[in-house]
């Protein structure tokens, strides 16, 4: 799912990786900054800039103001209601979390700069920790290199496909952050305490001491970290196997392409399955969205606490599709997913049997067609699986007791590359 917006944020909790104090009370404007940091990004990017980067500073008042123009703007609030109903009803967020605030408030607190593709400026919030301030703007500076060379707007500005966005934000932030530690360490990142393995413990240690991030359910938290960290992992590789080539170039197409080498670098790449659900039965639509492995992977993950399984449970994903459904008894979801093997989906199909066990417990099982439904005093689940065009799938229903659970006929799904 994606919880990205048109803009390209600096946080917190990454700068604490290789930053070092410096005196910025003389700086205000930031030019001395980003004329001597300017050459060095072009050199560790291999790009000119075409002009010079604009550089303004804002209060975290005017920070807020701007954050909620955006979701204003880019997530009309029935898809932020759509997609908090989809992580309520996923047990991902509790019930009581009213998400736009919540998302609102933790970009407040995290962000300490910030590029705007739509004006052309790189923002810098008043009163940010002096030691943070070059990192902040190596990270944005790179956002705007990246701006003047391909449309940022259009790359975010992608619904109905989370996975997409997030794997292409995963290229943008993730450039952002290699080249900015790169600069950090004068190109040896070995010199990061850890080495580059060490980046990932940093920024965990570090968020535990950023009030609402560490009170952030795993999945916000694991989703807002995933295009930085796993996407500095894929730029990293990217410029190992493809020097003096830009990473923006061909973006990958899913998180599965921003974990997997393989899925991205085979020939041809392992492209996601696009699934078109037909018209509903018995109920209305409501959202729908791509998670795309790694939200598999984290669904499994909260509900199991097993990694191993979180992770082998997730492997051989090729795409899904999951909508929130309104039923004359309330929402429920259908989640569609389809797999590259069938040892893979029955994987995925147990697995999701366990997390029902685990979430609902003591619910009555019964032998159904094509699979098993699931009743209890609340909610019906029916998980089952087949072929549909060759491809094995399996297909997630929970819905309000007593709504029916026949809400959509598998062998009319349409599948596409």
């Amino acid at each position: 799912m994606n919880r990205s917006l048109s803009v390209y944020l600096t946080l917190g909790m990454l700068l604490s990786v290789g930053c070092r104090s410096r005196d910025a009370a003389a700086d205000a404007p930031y030019a001395r900054e980003v004329a001597e940091t300017v050459p060095k990004i072009e050199a560790a990017v291999g790009l000119k800039f075409k002009h010079p980067p604009k550089v303004e500073e804002r209060s975290k008042d005017q920070v807020r103001r701007f954050l909620e123009d955006k979701f204003n703007g880019e997530r009309p609030a029935s898809e932020i209601a759509g997609e908090q109903s989809a992580l309520r009803l996923l047990g991902l967020i509790p019930d009581t979390m009213q998400l736009r605030p919540f998302l609102l408030d933790l970009y407040t607190e995290q962000i300490v700069g910030y590029y705007d593709p739509q004006p052309k400026v790189l923002y810098i919030v008043k009163g940010a920790d002096a030691t943070m301030v070059s990192m902040t703007i190596a990270h944005e500076l790179v956002h705007a290199l990246q701006d003047q060379y391909i449309n940022l707007d259009s790359i975010q500005n992608l619904h109905s496909d989370g996975d997409r966005a997030t794997a292409a934000q995963s290229v943008i932030e993730g450039q952002a952050v290699y080249e900015q530690l790169r600069i950090a360490t004068n190109n040896d990142l070995s010199a990061i305490p850890g080495g580059w393995g060490g980046i990932r413990e940093s920024v965990r240690k570090t968020s535990a001491q950023m009030p609402l991030f560490s009170r952030a359910p795993l999945f916000i938290q694991e989703t807002l970290i995933f295009p930085y960290l796993s996407g500095a992992d894929f730029v990293k590789r990217f410029a190992e196997t493809s020097p003096g080539k830009q990473p923006f170039t061909r973006m990958p197409a899913s998180t599965e392409q921003v974990m997997h080498p393989a899925a991205y670098e085979s020939t041809p790449p392992d492209e996601p399955t696009s699934v078109t659900l037909p018209p509903l039965r018995n109920a209305a639509r409501v959202y729908d969205d791509v998670m795309g492995e790694f939200d598999v992977r984290l669904f499994l993950y909260e509900h199991l606490r097993d990694q191993a399984a979180a992770i082998r449970g997730a492997n051989g994903w090729d795409g899904d599709r999951l909508m929130v459904v309104r039923t004359p008894r309330g929402e429920g979801i259908v989640w569609f997913t389809v797999w590259d093997t069938a040892l893979d989906a029955g994987e995925f199909a147990d697995l999701l049997k366990s997390t029902i066990d685990r979430r609902f417990g003591n619910q009555r099982e019964s032998v159904i067609s094509g699979g098993t439904e699931f009743t209890g005093t609340t909610r019906t689940l029916r998980v089952t699986g087949g072929e549909n065009a060759g491809r094995s799938y399996v297909l997630y229903v929970d819905v309000p007791a007593g709504a029916s659970a026949d809400v959509v006929d598998a062998a009319a799904v349409k599948l596409g590359s």
